[in-house]
């Protein structure tokens, strides 16, 4: 027997070894769980779950399925992680800004936050807002108000809701404006004109649009408690609260990044043009940093959706728990 041929014998050897290790774990493992009415598959789904979900975005009862409870706790984590996105974006755009601005102030405050919140436990921060911020709210009667229409207190948020088919009036709208914006840039000549700049107006003039000519739900205090309107309980506030202001600091530092990887003459350019500050910002920097930017950002978001597994912590009904 040659070289080769034993190289064969051995490896396939070791292939039904490792077969019938394989099959003797399998073997043990299903009678051990027989012994125990236990079974491994995906049937347990159809079954009714019997416990209650206190946060939902679709109806919800007992009676339901737990494959239902894991779409109705699926749809509650991507809520979150949508609102965590909104707000850590918006807060890490707002402190690089500041970091890069000729402002020693700005500056120190930008860079103190940055190097405060990074270095403090995700978990302490989230369970500090929930403990220490929002559970010394006021009650109920004594709620902070805004306009009339907002009202804060130990029970969380309530807001005002929409009618039951602003959604997908507002969806639809939104769709409607994106086909527009692109038939625009490509009839009319507006490749030129930047994206970052012609979008988020389209969008934002749909949604003030929709939001004024549809019916709302005031929240309004009856009793001992809110009716109408709707209630973010404050699990999901602070779940969005820790994880926004604590991946903020992060997109800081990949925005700052980004747009010093942009070469300074860019800026100078458009300033020999007229241009602000601002505007040189945010119609020439920006715009070429987003190609740097997109990938770590990218991460950002992903470590995000994984992080509000921590809302299991403080009763967040997501996912994990």
């Amino acid at each position: 027997m040659n070289a080769r041929t034993r190289a064969w014998a051995w490896q396939g050897a070791a292939v039904l070894a490792v077969a019938a290790l394989a099959w003797w774990f399998s073997r043990n493992l299903s009678a051990n769980l027989a012994a125990r009415g236990m079974e491994i598959d995906f049937g347990f789904l159809a079954s009714r779950a019997g416990f209650d979900i206190p946060f939902r975005l679709v109806d919800w009862d007992g009676s339901y399925s737990y494959g239902w409870a894991l779409y109705v706790s699926g749809l509650n984590t991507l809520f979150a992680s949508a609102l965590i996105i909104v707000l850590a974006s918006l807060l890490g755009l707002l402190l690089a800004l500041m970091r890069l601005s000729g402002n020693p102030l700005a500056a120190g405050t930008s860079r103190t936050t940055v190097e405060v919140v990074r270095n403090t436990p995700q978990l302490v921060q989230i369970v500090f807002f929930y403990i220490a911020v929002l559970q010394v709210l006021p009650p109920m009667r004594q709620s902070i108000t805004w306009f009339g229409t907002i009202f804060l207190n130990v029970r969380g948020l309530y807001v005002p809701a929409p009618s039951g088919t602003l959604y997908n009036w507002i969806l639809g709208a939104t769709c409607a404006l994106v086909v527009l914006a692109a038939i625009f840039w490509r009839r009319l000549g507006w490749q030129q004109v930047p994206r970052l700049v012609v979008l988020p107006p389209l969008l934002v003039a749909g949604a003030i649009a929709a939001c004024l000519t549809a019916a709302w739900d005031i929240p309004s205090l009856k009793g001992f408690n809110f009716t109408g309107g709707t209630r973010v309980p404050p699990e999901l506030l602070a779940l969005v609260l820790g994880i926004g202001i604590y991946t903020s600091v992060f997109i800081a530092e990949n925005i700052r990044a980004a747009i010093e990887g942009i070469h300074h003459g860019q800026a100078e350019a458009a300033r020999s043009l007229g241009l602000s500050s601002n505007q040189s910002m945010f119609l020439v920097v920006l715009p070429q940093a987003l190609r740097i930017l997109i990938p770590p950002l990218t991460s950002q978001y992903l470590n995000i959706i994984k992080s509000t597994t921590l809302g299991a912590a403080i009763a967040y009904p997501e996912v994990l728990q």
